[in-house]
C-alpha cells in the first residue's frame, strides 16, 4: 500500500478499508488515483469530493403584516382599490359577534340569532374574527393595522352556530333565508362539514345557492380544513362549498402557497375550488377582553373573498349573484399551483379607476 501511495502522507481508516491521501492539486490527484487503481492493491481509487450541509434556505415570506395593514389586505390588493364596500350589505353566518368591540363602536349592525336559547353575542370568537376580516376599520391606529377588506359595508350578523361552534342545518338555512330577505348582496359562511370521496354536491344547498343568485346575492363558503398535505392527503371540498352555486374558497399562506390543511377539488362531478385567499396567520378582531387574534383556516380565507365581493359589487351595480362570482374568478391572479388547490388563483380587488 505504501509503495502504491508513493510515499504520500495518508489518513488510513483500517476498519473501513479506506485511505485518504493528503491534499493534491487536480492533476496530481488524478495521476495518483490512476497509479493506485493500476497497482492491484486497492479496489478503487478516485479524487476526494467535498460534502455540503443540506439545510434548506428558508425564504422570507412574500407578504407580512405591517403597522399599516395585514398581509391579507395587502395580498388581495384591497388597500389599493380605493373602494370600501359602501352601500353593500354582507351577511356573516357564524357564531355571532361581539357587539361591544371598540373597533365597531357607532357602527349599525343588523344582528339575529337562529340558535335556540342563545343570543347573538359571540362567546366562541370565530364569528367576530370572520366579520372583522370583512368589515374591520379601514385605517390603522397605534394598536393594530387595517384588517378589514371592505370597511364600509352594512354588516348583517346571523348567529347560526352555537357557543361551541356547531350548528344544525335548519339554523343555517334559516340564516340564508333571512340574509336574502334582508337584501344582502353577499353571504359569508365560514362553516361546513367534510365530504367523502366521490360525494356529489347536496341538492339542498344547490337550491339555496341558486335562490341566492336569483335574488342578486352570492354565497361564499370555506372549502374546509381536512387535508394533511405533508402526508400527501388532500381531502375533498366540504359541503356546502362543494356546490356549483356557492363559491368555494381555499386558503394560501404568506408565500402564496396552498395551506397545508386546505381542501382540494379532488371529487369529479362537482366540488371544485373557485378561488384562493389568505388563510394563515390572519389578524382580525376577537371578543373582548382579548380584542385581537391571529387564526388560520379556510374560515379566514372565506371572509377575504366575501369582502372582495362587496368591493366588486360596489364597483359595478350589474355584478350580482352568478355574475359577481364570475367576476371574482375571471379577475383572480393566477398562481403557480394546480387549479385543484387554488382554482382560478388569488382573488383580488378591483383596480383603482383612472379619472
Amino acid at each position: 500500500m505504501s509503495e502504491a501511495l508513493g510515499g504520500d502522507a495518508a489518513i488510513i481508516i483500517p476498519t473501513l478499508g479506506i485511505a485518504v491521501v493528503g491534499p493534491k492539486d487536480g492533476d496530481e490527484a488524478r495521476n495518483l488515483a490512476m497509479r493506485l487503481q493500476s497497482s492491484g492493491v486497492v479496489e478503487s481509487a478516485r479524487p476526494e469530493f467535498y460534502m455540503f450541509a443540506t439545510t434548506e434556505l428558508v425564504q422570507a415570506p412574500m407578504y407580512a403584516d405591517t403597522s399599516r395593514r395585514t398581509w391579507g389586505v395587502a395580498a388581495v390588493q384591497a388597500e389599493m382599490s380605493g373602494l370600501t364596500g359602501r352601500g353593500i350589505k354582507i351577511a356573516v353566518l357564524d357564531t355571532g359577534f361581539d357587539l361591544g368591540h371598540p373597533d365597531f363602536a357607532g357602527r349599525h349592525i343588523e344582528a339575529r340569532s337562529f340558535v335556540p336559547n342563545e343570543d347573538v353575542v359571540d362567546r366562541q370568537g370565530h364569528g367576530t374574527h370572520c366579520a372583522g376580516t370583512i368589515a374591520g376599520p379601514g385605517r390603522s391606529d397605534r394598536e393594530r393595522p387595517r384588517y378589514g377588506v371592505a370597511p364600509d359595508v352594512h354588516l348583517h350578523v346571523g348567529k347560526v352556530l352555537d357557543n361551541r361552534g356547531s350548528g344544525a342545518e335548519s339554523w343555517i338555512l334559516l340564516g340564508i333565508e333571512w340574509a336574502i330577505a334582508s337584501g344582502c348582496q353577499v353571504i359569508s359562511m365560514s362553516l361546513g362539514r367534510p365530504t367523502g370521496p366521490g360525494e356529489a354536491p347536496d341538492p339542498l344547498y344547490e337550491r339555496a345557492g341558486r335562490r341566492a343568485w336569483n335574488n342578486d346575492c352570492l354565497i361564499v363558503a370555506a372549502a374546509g380544513n381536512e387535508s394533511s398535505r405533508q402526508f400527501r392527503y388532500i381531502a375533498p371540498v366540504g359541503a356546502p362549498a362543494n356546490c356549483k352555486t356557492i363559491m368555494a374558497v381555499a386558503a394560501i399562506d404568506q408565500q402564496l402557497d396552498v395551506a397545508e390543511f386546505s381542501c382540494g377539488g379532488v371529487n369529479s362531478g362537482g366540488g371544485e375550488i373557485d378561488v384562493a385567499a389568505p388563510g394563515v396567520g390572519v389578524f382580525s378582531s376577537f371578543p373582548m377582553p382579548q380584542r385581537y387574534r391571529k387564526l388560520a383556516g379556510t374560515s379566514m380565507a372565506c371572509p377575504h373573498v366575501a369582502g372582495l365581493a362587496a368591493l366588486w359589487a360596489e364597483s359595478d351595480s350589474t355584478l350580482r349573484g352568478a355574475r359577481l362570482m364570475d367576476a371574482l374568478k375571471s379577475t383572480a391572479m393566477p398562481l403557480n399551483l394546480p387549479s385543484r388547490d387554488v382554482g382560478h388563483g388569488l382573488a383580488t380587488a378591483p383596480a383603482p379607476k383612472v379619472a
